[in-house]
């Protein structure tokens, strides 16, 4: 086709109320194809594959006449490469509608055009780039409107025609593919900044890329090429420069993703690269000759007084560069490419920089890291993000990770030539092919991938409500009863443990409890030894003192008998022992679902990868530690309590032996069951309550009602027997579906006041509920089995179970919580609790307590408790800081 009398195949567009024009037509396109089903699309996408594979030496032809780069055979193969190949890679990609339906997670993804692009176009590839962004704008439903460049307009609007028309032919909408026919900088601006713009696929010079990212409008740039091609001494020098010269003469090197320079690891490689670029028909210049092709390459510019590239020169054979800087290359030699010697990186240097021509450098490096910072130096001068080339021995895996590591390169190419490589499928199949090569952050691109189809889209995910699986886990042996204790120690006997320690108080140990178990281990010829000193709240020096005990002994069987303290610290010992690295930092870190924690526990439950079976005996009937995953641990250098919880500190073994509880102090006796009464009320209106842990919750709650009055104020061994299994029911139920702010708000009223954590959850208890029994909370707590608030109807199912009403006595919900709290207040009077702060032994001063500081510290602090996420109504601090405040 003659470049005269050009057939723009358009209405013309030549100035700024003509591009408003075309826009309002291809809109009306771009809703159009925004109706196209994937079969439909697929159908337009093959036709204008098919058709521009059909004009791939028209078009490279009509490419070079217009633009006089490059070389007609070469552009026939961009050409293909733009068609076949991405029409081969995208064929079977979904891009309309549902591409993914993930039935087991519940969620779609639909795939939806950005809408109207704009296509920028260099004049160095401007028919395989036009097929390029024409195919995978079809492939995703996007219009595109093309600025070409104006030294290359009628070859990028050909290519652009060749595609509409058979796309238009295929089904596809009037105007979907459509041009600029009077290019200009002004008109390119203005179709970049234009508010119809959806994104911008911006291939040019740096300026053009640097005014898509300045137009307001989301833009996918890509950078220029500085590609140093890096030929070490393990590989096939002769196979590296052959392809270095493939590569760079490709086109007459105008692929930005062709070689600008070999750096030669060392002298010996040097020498014999230079010989071989000679033997295949290289020209290698003499120093004064480089100069002069230096100031025809890149002439000093008057303005700036720096070396800006001679566009006259891009893409044109070698051999009239060189005679263009008064060069005589002898007739005998090809002069494929003409090769400059350089000895520095810079601005002043062409030869170090992108030269878009068969003009390379060649650089002599004193070491193969030294040669790799010199890669480096171009690649951040002139080629950041792009592509990168390095040949060495197969196996030197050393050397292409160093390189690749240190070289900011989005394409790092090995014994490849980078032009094939950078531009993907042919040297490997499994980089995509493409011919806009984004550079990411090194480039100030917004990709730094090969760009394609999925960047042309918006992806939509219809996310489908799913209750998600939740859990139920228990220590995998119990023993409860009476009697259980024997049991359970000739349970461990049986397993063959020979070194037995045991965690617990002074008190006990004095009192003999200790010697149900030693004297039966000892027996069966169990190694024993015993630990003393556990403390009301267990901390990490006392911790640490067991510790280098445990390491000395080396058990293979850990027991903790006592309360919760004693119970805790055991775990906390074995974990530290079982793992001496964790950090007690990252135990103790908070986490919103437990099985998504950021910090991970190490493996304490598997037996074949620990050290230690573990073994919890309560003898108070409150904590549930022996059932529990819990763990409370206070850092007495910092003054702060933390509760942990992960299933790895789950025991191996629970034994609830009842009649450990039999002479339990009346005090002791009250202040651990309502803990127990606690655990099972919050655990059953908490937002991860379930159906296995709501039933254990009210039997639990109602046998605390009917028996914790006789277990304190008689100490009836039958009622002590009841409120003990009791408390481990309650144990299960909250290890399951964890606790609330009361729990929050008592850690800390402990740890401040040092109020015996049974008492200070009786004090806040009734706060809570009521706090809690609103149907219009300020805020909810997220977790999709709970949908809608329903405290108030789980407290009022309480006292149903319980019996202090019942479903059908036509009371309100609210009403039953305040029965509730009624009947609470009753059981405290009856167990002698008074639940206010200020009648707590050794209580803070009114002034003291109620001060904002004292007031912030602790409602902060029970905000970040561990316990607080699984409230139902999720608390502002200032909420917390009323609670704490109405309980003094």
């Amino acid at each position: 086709m003659s470049l005269e009398n050009f057939d723009f195949a358009q209405s013309l567009v030549q100035n700024e109320d003509d591009l408003n024009a075309l826009f309002d037509r291809v809109e009306k396109a771009s809703e159009a194809f925004k109706k196209l089903d994937q079969a439909q699309v697929d159908k337009i996408f093959y036709a204008a594959a098919y058709a521009a594979s059909n004009q791939r030496i028209p078009l490279a032809r009509m490419a070079v006449e217009e633009t006089g780069m490059g070389v007609v055979e070469d552009k026939v193969i961009k050409n293909m490469f733009s068609s076949e190949y991405i029409y081969n890679k995208f064929k079977g990609m979904k891009t309309a509608g549902i591409i993914d339906d993930d039935k087991t997670g519940n969620v779609q993804t639909i795939a939806e055009p950005l809408g109207i692009l704009a296509g920028i176009v260099p004049t160095t590839n401007p028919t395989s780039t036009a097929i390029f962004k024409c195919l995978i704008s079809l492939k995703t439903r996007n219009c595109i409107i093309f600025s070409p460049h104006f030294r290359a307009t009628k070859s990028t609007i050909e290519a652009a025609r060749v595609v509409r028309d058979a796309a238009i032919r295929a089904g596809a909408p009037r105007d979907c593919i459509a041009w600029i026919t009077h290019p200009s900088v002004d008109l390119a601006i203005s179709l970049m900044k234009h508010p119809k713009t959806s994104c911008i696929l911006a291939t040019g010079g740096p300026k053009m890329v640097w005014q898509a990212y300045s137009s307001g409008n989301p833009s996918i740039g890509v950078g220029p090429g500085n590609v140093p091609a890096l030929i070490d001494e393990t590989c096939d020098y002769r196979a590296a420069v052959s392809h270095v010269i493939g590569s760079k003469t490709f086109d007459n090197g105008v692929v930005c993703a062709s070689e600008q320079a070999i750096i030669c690891a060392n002298r010996d490689v040097y020498d014999k690269c230079l010989k071989e670029l000679m033997y295949r028909g290289c020209y290698i210049l003499s120093a004064e000759e480089k100069a002069r092709v230096n100031d025809v390459v890149m002439p000093v510019d008057a303005k700036s007084g720096e070396r800006m590239l001679n566009a006259g020169i891009v893409g044109i054979n070698a051999r009239i560069i060189a005679e263009k800087a008064g060069v005589i290359v002898p007739k005998e030699c090809r002069c494929r490419c003409i090769v400059g010697e350089f000895d520095h990186v810079g601005m002043d240097e062409p030869m170090s920089r992108e030269k878009l021509s068969p003009v390379l450098g060649i650089y002599c490096a004193n070491s193969f890291e030294d040669a790799v910072d010199v890669c480096g130096k171009m690649i951040d001068m002139g080629g950041a993000g792009h592509t990168a080339a390095i040949h060495t021995a197969p196996d030197r895996k050393d050397r292409i990770e160093y390189f690749a590591h240190r070289i900011r390169a989005g394409r790092i190419v090995v014994n490849t030539p980078s032009t094939f490589g950078g531009i993907g499928d042919l040297y490997n199949f499994a980089i995509d092919p493409t011919m806009t090569i984004g550079c990411g952050s090194y480039g100030k691109n917004a990709v730094s991938e090969n760009v394609q189809p999925k960047h042309l889209l918006n992806y939509k995910k219809v996310s489908i409500v799913r209750q998600n699986p939740l859990w139920f886990k228990v220590p995998p042996a119990m023993h409860f009863g009476e009697g259980a204790l024997e049991k359970g120690i000739e349970d461990l006997i049986r397993k063959g443990f020979r070194r037995a320690y045991i965690i617990t108080d002074k008190f006990l140990h004095d009192q003999g409890y200790t010697a149900r178990i030693t004297e039966p281990l000892e027996a069966a010829g169990v190694t024993v030894r015993l630990f003393t000193d556990v403390l009301p709240d267990p901390d990490l020096t006392t911790c640490h003192k067991s510790l280098a005990e445990v390491h000395e002994f080396k058990p293979d069987v850990m027991l903790g008998l006592g309360g919760g303290s004693a119970m805790d610290l055991m775990k906390m010992v074995r974990l530290l022992y079982e793992h001496g690295t964790v950090d007690f930092v990252g135990l103790a870190q908070r986490f919103m679902d437990i099985r998504k924690r950021i910090y991970v526990y190490p493996e304490c439950n598997n037996l074949k990868h620990v050290k230690t079976y573990s073994v919890a005996i309560p003898t108070t009937s409150g904590t549930g530690s022996e059932m529990t995953s819990f763990a409370v641990i206070t850092d007495d250098k910092e003054g702060v309590k933390y509760p942990l919880a992960d299933y790895q500190l789950m025991c191996h073994m629970a034994i609830v032996e009842t009649s450990l509880v039999y002479s339990m102090p009346a005090f002791l006796t009250a202040w651990t069951g309502v803990d127990a009464l606690t655990h099972a009320i919050e655990a059953y209106v908490s937002v991860l309550a379930t159906e296995y842990t709501m039933p254990l919750s009210l039997r639990a709650i109602k046998t605390i009602f009917e028996h914790l009055g006789n277990s304190v104020t008689t100490g009836d061994q039958e009622a002590r027997r009841e409120v003990h299994i009791a408390a481990s029911i309650a144990g299960i139920a909250f290890n399951n579906g964890f606790l609330g702010i009361c729990h929050s708000m008592a850690h800390k009223l402990g740890q401040k006041y040092h109020i015996p954590h049974g008492l200070a959850n009786a004090i806040m208890l009734q706060h809570t509920i009521r706090f809690n029994a609103v149907e219009d909370p300020t805020k909810m707590a997220v977790f999709p089995q709970y949908l809608y608030p329903v405290s108030a109807k789980r407290y009022g199912e309480i006292c149903d179970y319980c019996g202090f009403t019942s479903p059908n006595d036509g009371k309100t919900d609210m009403e039953k919580v305040e029965i509730l709290c009624e009947k609470i207040s009753e059981l405290y009077d009856v167990v002698g609790i008074k639940p206010r702060i200020r009648d707590c032994r050794n209580a803070p001063s009114e002034s003291e307590y109620l001060s904002d500081e004292a007031l912030d510290y602790l409602a902060y602090h029970a905000f970040d408790d561990q316990c607080t996420g699984a409230n139902p109504r999720y608390p502002l601090i200032s909420e917390l800081k009323e609670l704490l405040r109405a309980a003094w």
